[in-house]
C-alpha cells in the first residue's frame, strides 16, 4: 500500500493536487495562502501562490495593484519614490515634493545631482557661471548681485588690477595714492622689501624704505660719511654746503663739541678757536 502524502496543516491528501513546500513540509494551496501569503497593501487581499508578490520595506502588492498613488501609472519595473507611506512615480514625486531649480524653475528629479547654496537648489547643468555660462560643478565660485561667477570670470569682470603687474587683486591688497597694489608688488624701489605695514617715503613717484631712502637721497655727514636724517628728523649742522651730525660736529684736534660755539675752518677740518689760533 502506497504511503500517504498529506497537507502538513489540514491533513488532506495531496495526491493529484498542487501543493507548496515550506521548510520541507507540504501544504495544500489553500492552507499555504491562508497561513503564509502576504496581504496586498492596495486591495487588502492575500497575494496567492500564482501571483507575483512585489515587496518594498516589508510591504507587499499584487503586480496589478502596484501603481502610483497620484496618477495610477503602473510602477512594475519602474523607478519610484515614497512619501508618507504613499508610492509615487518619479514625476509625481518631483511635482509634489522635489526642490525646484533656482535657474530653470523645473523640478529636480530624485536621483539626479543637485547643487545647493544659501537655501537655493540647481540642476547640475543649470548651476553655471553668469559670464561664461560654463557649469561650475564643485569648483570655487564667487556670488555677486544674486549671480554666481567662476573665479576667472569674476576676476576679469570685477576685481581691481594691480598698478604694478596689471593682474587682478583677489584678496587683501594695498592702496597708495588712490591706486591698488598687490601686497607683494608694493616694494621698496631700492632693496625690493615689501612695504605693507612698514614706514616708507617716496621721491619722484618711487617708494623707498627708510634705509634705502637715506642711503640714496639723504645728505651725507662730512665727518663720518653716513646719511643724515630720515623721517625721524635727525638734527644736523650745515655750513657752506657741508653737513654734520650733531654728534660729529667736533673740533678736529681736541674733539670738543662745537655746537653753539664759534669755530674756524682749515680746508675740510673744523677747529675750536683755541686749536685754530695758530692757523
Amino acid at each position: 500500500m502506497a504511503e500517504r502524502y498529506d497537507c502538513h496543516y489540514c491533513k488532506e491528501s495531496l495526491f493529484g493536487s498542487k501543493y507548496v513546500l515550506r521548510e520541507e513540509n507540504p501544504y495544500c494551496v489553500t492552507c499555504y495562502e491562508n497561513l503564509y501569503s502576504n496581504t496586498c497593501e492596495e486591495c487588502k487581499k492575500p497575494i496567492g501562490c500564482n501571483c507575483r508578490d512585489l515587496s518594498y520595506k516589508d510591504r507587499h502588492w499584487h503586480e496589478e495593484c502596484f501603481h502610483c498613488f497620484k496618477c495610477q501609472q503602473p510602477l512594475v519595473d519602474m523607478p519610484f519614490s515614497t512619501k508618507d507611506d504613499q508610492v509615487l512615480c518619479t514625476e509625481c514625486y518631483s511635482n509634489e515634493y522635489s526642490s525646484k531649480c533656482h535657474d530653470c524653475k523645473k523640478a529636480i528629479m530624485p536621483g539626479s545631482r543637485k547643487m545647493e547654496h544659501k537655501g537655493n537648489s540647481w540642476h547640475e547643468t543649470c548651476f553655471s557661471c553668469q559670464r561664461c555660462q560654463q557649469p561650475i560643478g564643485t569648483k570655487t565660485f564667487i556670488p555677486k548681485d544674486n549671480f554666481n561667477y567662476c573665479v576667472p570670470c569674476y576676476e576679469k569682470q570685477f576685481a581691481m588690477q594691480c598698478v604694478h603687474c596689471k593682474k587682478p587683486i583677489t584678496t587683501g591688497g594695498v592702496t597708495y595714492r588712490e591706486q591698488p597694489w598687490h601686497r607683494e608688488c608694493f616694494v621698496c624701489t631700492g632693496c625690493k622689501q615689501q612695504l605693507s605695514g612698514q614706514r616708507f617715503t617716496s621721491r619722484d613717484d618711487f617708494v623707498y624704505c627708510l634705509n634705502c631712502f637715506c642711503n640714496l637721497h639723504s645728505k651725507k655727514c662730512t665727518s663720518c660719511s653716513t646719511p643724515i636724517g630720515g623721517l625721524g628728523g635727525s638734527k644736523y649742522i650745515s655750513f657752506e654746503e657741508r653737513q654734520w651730525h650733531n654728534d660729529c660736529f667736533n673740533c678736529k684736534k681736541c674733539a670738543m663739541s662745537l655746537i653753539g660755539r664759534g669755530f674756524l675752518t682749515d680746508r675740510d677740518d673744523i677747529l675750536c678757536p683755541e686749536c685754530g689760533k695758530d692757523i
